[in-house]
Formats: structure tokens, C-alpha cells, sequence
């Protein structure tokens, strides 16, 4: 069942992010983090268990929204979860007057199926970079940048 994360989903949701992140697939989120940001989220859950989970962030120029925090569990992965909640999210940014959405990734191909973009990295806002410090790769960027326009 997919829906809006809730605060008691928090621990699982940063779990999850955790276990990406020290794979080095997704930037880290600290537990502080999906607290403030928890309204931006959406989770997939299954028998009460949090297996997925993806965040729409507003960038509050430019009319656009970045995906971040898309992560599966394991073995739940290839099973349509990652499009499910990839689709709320662009639902979502429609009905907030968003006109685009990008995306940071090392599966540009998983979002050029959902209609993504490849896109350079510098044509996207600079405010995304206050995040790319924390990375493990920054400043050699391993990921690529896709865009949705609405």
C-alpha cells in the first residue's frame, strides 16, 4: 500500500536510507532530517513494514521539484514499487504548480522510462549543491542528473 509518510514512519524510512546510502547509492539522511521533511515523503509499506520509500522536494525558484531518498528494499526491488511511488510524486508536484521535476541518480534509465531527460548537472538550480557537499562522491559527482518537465 503506498500513502504519505507519517512521523512514526521515521526510523524506518532513515533504516532504509541507511542501508542505501552505506552502499553508497544514496546520499545519507540523518533521523533529524525525515523529521523536518517527513511531509515531502511517500512510503510503500507491506504487512506494516516500510519497503520503499521516495521524497518530493520543493525548490522554491525555478518551479521545480527534485525526487530524492527512492529506496527499495531489497528484495522487493523489481516489482513496479520504485514506479509507484516515482508516479505520486510527479501526481503531487502537478497539483502544487510545479513545472519540473529532476532527479539526481545512478539509474538514469529507471527514470528515462517514466519520461525523464538526461540533463547536465549545471543547468540545474545552484541550491542543489548545498546538499551535494555531503556526498560521498562529491565533488566528483558519480551520479546523473534527469529532468521531467510538466
Amino acid at each position: 500500500m503506498i500513502r504519505k509518510a507519517k512521523i512514526s514512519d521515521a526510523e524506518q524510512i532513515q533504516s532504509l536510507i541507511h542501508f542505501w546510502a552505506k552502499q553508497g547509492k544514496v546520499l545519507d539522511r540523518s533521523l533529524n532530517y525525515i523529521y523536518q521533511t517527513i511531509k515531502d515523503f511517500w512510503v510503500y509499506e507491506d504487512k506494516g513494514k516500510i519497503v520503499g520509500c521516495c521524497a518530493l522536494g520543493v525548490v522554491g525558484w525555478k518551479n521545480l521539484g527534485e525526487i530524492k531518498s527512492l529506496v527499495i528494499l531489497k528484495r522487493f526491488q523489481n516489482k513496479g514499487i520504485g514506479i509507484t511511488l516515482v508516479k505520486k510524486c510527479i501526481k503531487e508536484a502537478h497539483s502544487l504548480g510545479i513545472k519540473g521535476i529532476f532527479a539526481l541518480t545512478f539509474v538514469p534509465k529507471f527514470f528515462q522510462k517514466l519520461g525523464f531527460k538526461k540533463t547536465s548537472r549545471k543547468k540545474l538550480p545552484h541550491k542543489i549543491w548545498s546538499e551535494c557537499m555531503n556526498c560521498v562522491y562529491f565533488p566528483d559527482c558519480k551520479e546523473e542528473a534527469v529532468i521531467l518537465k510538466l
